[in-house]
C-alpha cells in the first residue's frame, strides 16, 4: 500500500494501468485529450505489480474490481473508469484537474 501511495502523490495525475486493458487506455486517452501530463504506471511491468493490484482492490472497496485504472488526481484515489466518466460528464473532472495543478486552462 505504501509503493502505491508513494507513487500516486509523484505527480498531480497517476494512473495505474495494464497494458492489455482497453479501460485503461480510454481513461488515460481521455486525460490525454483534456491536455494532462499523466503519470501511467503499468503493473504487468512492475515486479511489485501484482502487490500492488492487490492493494489497489482494497482502496476500491465495496466498489469491486477490477483494480485498474486506478485514477489519482492531487495524490487521491479518485477510482476507476465509471468514477472518471462520470466526473467528466458531471463537469467537475476539468475543475478537479485544476485545482490539482494538472490543468493551466
Amino acid at each position: 500500500m505504501d509503493r502505491v501511495t508513494n507513487l500516486a502523490s509523484e505527480r498531480a495525475v497517476v494512473v495505474f494501468t495494464l497494458s492489455s486493458c482497453c479501460m485503461c487506455h480510454t481513461v488515460t486517452q481521455l486525460l490525454a485529450d483534456l491536455s494532462v501530463n499523466v503519470l501511467v504506471h503499468e503493473l504487468d511491468s512492475d515486479p511489485r505489480g501484482k502487490e500492488m493490484e492487490r492493494a489497489l482492490l482494497k482502496m476500491r472497496g465495496s466498489r469491486g474490481p477490477p483494480a485498474v485504472p486506478a485514477v489519482f488526481i492531487g495524490g487521491r484515489y479518485i477510482g476507476g473508469t465509471n468514477e472518471v466518466m462520470s466526473l467528466h460528464l458531471g463537469g467537475e473532472l476539468v475543475p478537479m484537474l485544476k485545482r490539482a495543478g494538472a490543468l493551466w486552462l
